[in-house]
């Protein structure tokens, strides 16, 4: 059992974060990104040799979209996420009011995980009621795809981290 499913077990009435990644600046999303490169190669690499894949096979059929798309979903899943009940969330948007909330889901139901990137100040939040594991695997390739693909695409930038 992960520490996630240990956490959606147990966090049904507390605050609780998973993950540690929010990045305070461009260049900080540039970096952790660009380090995740061979990461993502050896893990394509030993999935390709568990499913038996020869020279050619690997050379046919690995390419640099699907090496992309591994280094995309290593990034994404190690974002922090902030899980907790409805009345913690508003209580959080409360206290920063400079930031602009995405809120994917229904609106009544008791529980809400999100992102929070301090560098741009967006915040992506995904309601549900009983299927967090669900909610935080949604909640993190969306806030991928919305916040920090459109940095990674761009050219680093000579920004300083934010001091919090």
């Amino acid at each position: 059992m992960t520490n996630e499913d240990n956490t959606t077990e147990a966090a049904t009435n507390e605050l609780d974060t998973l993950g540690e990644l929010a990045p305070t600046s461009t260049t900080t999303v540039h970096n952790q990104f660009d380090s995740l490169g061979s990461t993502a190669q050896t893990v394509v690499r030993e999935i390709a040799t568990a499913m038996g894949f020869d020279r050619e096979e690997y050379n046919d059929r690995i390419t640099s979209e699907v090496l992309e798309a591994a280094r995309e979903t290593l990034f994404a899943e190690q974002l922090a996420v902030r899980v907790g009940s409805r009345d913690e969330f508003e209580q959080w948007v409360d206290s920063h009011p400079a930031v602009n909330v995405e809120q994917m889901g229904s609106p009544n139901v008791a529980r809400v995980a999100w992102h929070h990137a301090p560098f741009s100040d967006d915040v992506i939040a995904a309601t549900f009621q009983n299927e967090q594991t669900a909610a935080v695997s949604t909640l993190r390739r969306h806030s991928f795809g919305e916040i920090y693909r459109p940095v990674i695409e761009d050219e680093p930038s000579a920004d300083t981290d934010i001091q919090e």
